[in-house]
């Protein structure tokens, strides 16, 4: 396996994991009373996220780029994508550590005022010593006490879709320029085909309900119990989404060939 690649899963494991602890954040939230420093100490850790992104894709289309026509192309992909449900359960089980970890975070953040304090004590020995304390195995009392009906299943189904199609978003692309060399420009670009569907589902359906499911909790008007049971449900669909990703890759990529070759046909 080239170096290339193991950066790409190294990067991918790194997205995916921080992705399926963000769930945990309005949890930490909630438990603190301050939901904003929560979200905004959690961007940060999203920065490298991010960052992990630009290194990935460049680096996968540069390799696929350099190896037109091998046979092992789909193979690779696929690893990808299984690398990210990897990641996934990995991030799961870490969430009670994590919350542990950005409870203190946010408590510091909030008397200290200061990012580069909060940082420098993380990196300090008596920061490293409650980093060690906090590793918290996952509890089987937290999955298997919730009930159907405290589960918001229309809400999990379409972030278990959201998240497959989020997670071939950035592959396709690229895996449509090995399937159509000829037409790789047009479609390495194409990437919003597949990222808008996952974005408009995220933005118009998902995000709005967890927040209003949020805001119901701070309220009074759903208890700790039904919260968490949606939280470990979007959790769960995190993992899922990633494997339902896998027999999405080549027709989210063939869709794209497509598009650009209408394109290519249309504007020539």
């Amino acid at each position: 396996m080239s170096l290339q690649i193991i950066i790409v899963l190294v990067a991918n494991f790194i997205i995916s994991f921080i992705g399926t602890l963000a769930y945990s954040v309005r949890l930490v939230g909630v438990k603190t009373g301050k939901i904003a420093i929560s979200l905004s100490l959690f961007n940060i850790l999203m920065l490298v996220s991010r960052i992990a992104v630009t290194f990935q894709v460049p680096l996968l289309a540069n390799y696929v780029e350099a190896n037109p026509g091998s046979n092992n192309m789909l193979t690779i992909f696929n690893f990808i994508i299984i690398v990210s449900s990897v990641a996934a359960i990995c991030g799961a089980f870490s969430i009670p550590t994590f919350q542990k970890l950005l409870c203190k975070a946010v408590q510091s953040f909030s008397m200290d005022r200061s990012i580069s304090k909060l940082i420098i004590h993380s990196f300090c020995k008596s920061g490293v010593r409650y980093m060690k304390e906090c590793i918290s195995p996952p509890r089987k009392e937290n999955v298997t006490s919730i009930t159907f009906k405290e589960l918001p299943v229309k809400i999990i189904l379409l972030n278990l879709i959201a998240v497959a199609f989020l997670t071939v978003g950035s592959l396709a692309p690229i895996y449509a320029c090995a399937i159509s060399p000829n037409d790789r420009a047009t479609c390495i670009t194409l990437s919003s085909v597949i990222n808008g569907i996952a974005t408009i589902f995220m933005s118009i359906f998902i995000d709005p309900k967890l927040s209003m499911m949020t805001d119901d909790f701070i309220e009074g008007k759903c208890n700790e119990p039904e919260f968490k049971a949606s939280i470990v449900g979007m959790v769960g669909s995190k993992v899922v989404g990633t494997v339902f990703a896998l027999p999405l890759l080549v027709p989210c990529s063939y869709l794209i060939v497509f598009i650009a070759q209408i394109t290519s046909w249309l504007f020539h």
